[in-house]
């Protein structure tokens, strides 16, 4: 059977941050404002103001990164201002593709042209049609085919196997997945319980045959699983209907709308069970595993999920956390923190990426250091 390897990650990081500080300072003037427009029309004044500890004790979030601050901290405006591009023009995804994806080629080793299969998957493209992945491939000279795919915060464990499947079945020799997330164009800054929560960033992930790889530093792939359960709690409205069934389009439920405390509730056990059950049916337990590389939502849930499949309180780094400074950001973020804290695992060292989010949707990927 033919073994698949991860033989490099890149990570493309956008050039604005936003602590809690600033973020809840344009909240809070807006609130005012929003208040004294109500006050001013007799309806009840009864938005309450954010706060920087509400925000931390609530996630564990202290900043985050995007691609456009100004627009966000505008209290007239609180949302990224990006502006359109021509048809002949990069569009932002496949330019965030292109930096993390080239780093993820350098570490591997690999030219772009053997890569024979793209798939860009995130939480949501910028476009219907043609695919962004099938930009990308052009604009990085890859060959082979790529198409887009889209399984929320899980949208890059699920791209993982799809691709070692393809490499296992030979319909690809080499493949890169890239998720370009522009988490903060679909988040409503003006919700007091979710203002806070998402951040921008790219990852991108080589995985090869390993008889063809040749970078020294790879993960084999032992093993994928993924699950899915439908479930309202995390849902965005917003989609090509819109304008046919007269909706508004400036509607909340066409943002990000979450019932924390439920999500919480039922997506913790879910994730625990599926690492669990995976591990045993690769004859493995949490006593073997030496790191968990876990989406990065909430600090509280991965903290329990952690605890859940250790038996144990982790040690520290054993479930590394970047969502302090990147916030969450959708499907790069369990692949965040496997680019930025995989290296000093020892040869035959096992960890699992694992990701979960709206549908529900979970995948775990554990992997082995070569």
């Amino acid at each position: 059977m033919t073994d698949v390897v991860i033989t490099g990650t890149g990570l493309y990081t956008p050039p604005h941050a936003i602590d809690n500080a600033a973020l809840v300072s344009a909240f809070n003037a807006w609130v005012d404002a929003e208040n004294a427009r109500r006050r001013a029309a007799g309806e009840p004044a009864t938005l309450e103001p954010s706060s920087s500890d509400f925000i931390v004790k609530a996630s564990g979030i202290h900043s985050r990164h995007v691609l456009d601050a100004e627009g966000i901290l505008d209290p007239e405006r609180m949302r990224p201002r990006l502006p359109e591009r021509d048809n002949d023009s990069p569009s932002i995804q496949c330019e965030m593709g292109l930096a993390a994806a080239r780093q993820a080629l350098a570490g591997a080793s690999v030219a772009a042209g053997d890569i024979d299969l793209v798939i860009v998957a995130c939480s949501n493209l910028e476009r219907a049609y043609p695919a962004v992945a099938v930009e990308l491939q052009a604009a990085l000279g890859a060959g082979g085919h790529a198409f887009d795919m889209n399984v929320a915060c899980s949208s890059a464990t699920f791209a993982i196997e799809t691709a070692a499947n393809a490499i296992r079945a030979g319909g690809a020799s080499r493949a890169l997945v890239v998720s370009p997330e522009i988490c903060s164009a679909h988040l409503n800054f003006r919700d007091r319980d979710s203002h806070f929560i998402f951040g921008d960033a790219c990852t991108a992930i080589v995985l090869e045959d390993d008889a063809l790889a040749t970078a020294e530093a790879r993960f084999t792939v032992l093993g994928t699983r993924l699950v899915t359960r439908f479930s309202n709690a995390i849902r965005n409205n917003a989609g090509f209907l819109d304008r046919v069934t007269d909706s508004d389009p400036l509607a909340a439920d066409k943002l990000f709308v979450q019932e924390g405390r439920r999500v919480f509730k039922e997506v913790c056990p879910l994730v625990a069970t599926l690492i669990g059950e995976h591990l045993a049916a690769l004859s493995l337990s949490g006593d073997d595993l030496r790191r968990l590389w876990l989406h990065q939502a909430n600090r509280h849930m991965n903290d329990l999920i952690a605890r859940r499949v250790l038996g144990r309180e982790p040690a520290p780094g054993e479930a590394p956390i970047i969502l302090d400074r990147y916030a969450n950001t959708s499907s790069a973020g369990s692949i965040i923190a496997f680019h930025l804290h995989r290296d000093d695992l020892e040869a035959g060292e096992v960890g699992v990426v694992c990701s979960f989010g709206a549908g529900y949707s979970a995948g775990s990927v554990v992997v082995r250091r070569r």
